[in-house]
């Protein structure tokens, strides 16, 4: 009896530190376009959601750069068009762009970053997830998936 009271007691202690992460994931994308989920589950329990980002490549930002972009699906071209004419300094993601939901910065090969997601904005699905590195949209992208 003491056992199961000393087990129920440590799995309500570790238990808020198992449920810490679910407001977050971690996403790599490499030198070959392409991101390592196709889909990411965003709990509507969640204010803010994370992305943390990783580009495992080795080719430079400016050759290979890579970021992520949360827009609706349906915005992913028109998004993705005004991005590359807005160039690597705005990490090719147009100024004030409010289809946007939110964007990381553009990183190169072993470079980490992160994008907070307003979960709240996310109301008028179908949302996606995609690099808006010139031409890397049509392999680099996964959809986005709002869970109770």
């Amino acid at each position: 009896m003491y056992r199961k009271l000393l087990l129920a007691s440590a799995l309500s202690i570790l238990a808020p530190a198992a449920f810490a992460d679910t407001c977050s994931i971690n996403l790599e994308g490499n030198d070959l376009m392409k991101y390592n989920l196709t889909n990411i589950d965003i709990s509507r329990s969640c204010k803010e959601f994370t992305i943390n980002f990783k580009h495992t490549g080795k080719m430079a930002r400016n050759v290979m750069g890579h970021n992520v972009v949360i827009a609706r699906t349906a915005d992913i071209n028109a998004v993705d068009k005004d991005g590359i004419a807005a160039g690597l300094n705005n990490n090719y993601v147009k100024p004030g762009d409010t289809r946007v939901i939110a964007h990381s910065p553009t990183v190169g090969g072993g470079e980490t970053t992160s994008v907070k997601i307003p979960v709240a904005r996310l109301t008028n699905g179908p949302y996606s997830f995609f690099c808006s590195f010139p031409a890397h949209s049509a392999l680099m992208k996964g959809t986005i998936t709002l869970k109770p």
